[in-house]
């Protein structure tokens, strides 16, 4: 019976998620968890954190895969949802520890290789931008990775990378300027 179940994109198992199937939540977990797990350690060097965000995301997808499931029909949508889901409770964990210790947010890291959404995203997009892409500092393409890869909001970006709002902003806009320049 679980071999029906792997021929399943993740749109379809979201849909029977929402009807309270709990093979499907558990073939979901199977198929998502080592993704979004790797990518949560993309943007949180702590482990247990990452964890407390895997928990949580999973428990808010049992509960409200309904919603979700009436307005996708394609496994990328839910895939899509399930990262937003989590990249707003990695917020709300930076968010909690940064109130309850009184001090800056978890440190985060950049890893050397590329995140797979950078390298799709890169495949479809011109030369001429892509390079243009590459070209910006690393602090500048972190920003631009949460707000415009993540779909992040410049406060949710500024307690995610640990650095003032104000901060979040100018990087956002001088990114902005360097690829204008570049690509005109």
């Amino acid at each position: 019976m679980r071999r029906s179940l792997d021929g399943l994109d993740e749109g379809e198992l979201l849909r029977r998620v929402a009807r309270g199937d709990r093979r499907a939540f558990d073939a979901l977990y199977r198929r998502t968890a080592p993704w979004l797990t790797a990518r949560l350690r993309r943007r949180c060097a702590d482990e247990d954190v990452v964890a407390e965000v895997l928990q949580e995301t999973y428990l808010a997808v049992w509960r409200s895969a309904g919603s979700q499931a009436q307005s996708s029909s394609a496994s990328g949508s839910a895939v899509g949802w399930l990262w937003t889901i989590a990249a707003h409770r990695l917020v709300d964990a930076f968010r909690h520890r940064a109130r309850r210790e009184r001090i800056p947010a978890v440190q985060t890291f950049e890893t050397v290789a590329p995140a797979a959404e950078e390298e799709a995203l890169a495949g479809g997009l011109d030369a001429n931008l892509e390079k243009a892409l590459h070209a910006l500092p690393p602090e500048l393409r972190q920003v631009l990775r949460a707000m415009v890869l993540d779909g992040l909001t410049a406060r949710e970006t500024s307690l995610l990378l640990g650095m003032p709002e104000g901060t979040v902003k100018t990087r956002a806009r001088r990114a902005r300027i360097a690829l204008r320049e570049a690509l005109s």
